[in-house]
């Protein structure tokens, strides 16, 4: 089986940053871009990052972090991930005293 985009089936999903992915019916392997193989049985998921690269997520991994957020809109592309300059982040204030 290969890789292709299809619309049916994805979800968008979040944790930290969204992606696409969908949960496999059968095993899959395939190459990425860089060479690298990646393995997946039914029931792991197929998932793509807003970069376009795809990866395969074990089951038990992917459903403890990601939290689905509804179905893909077709043709619908992930928004770019937004890079936080260290200026416009806060720092955490610690109630302990430092020793």
């Amino acid at each position: 089986m290969s890789v292709r985009k299809v619309d049916s089936g994805w979800q968008i999903y979040r944790t930290r940053f969204l992606i696409k992915a969908k949960q496999l019916t059968q095993p899959l392997m395939f190459e990425d871009a860089l060479g690298r193989e990646h393995r997946g049985q039914k029931g792991d998921y197929l998932v793509e990052s807003s970069d376009g690269t795809c990866r395969i997520a074990p089951r038990e991994i992917f459903e403890d972090i990601y939290v689905p957020m509804g179905p893909a809109k077709r043709n619908a592309a992930l928004p770019p991930q937004r890079a936080i300059p260290s200026s416009g982040l806060k720092r955490r204030s610690s109630s302990r005293a430092m020793a």
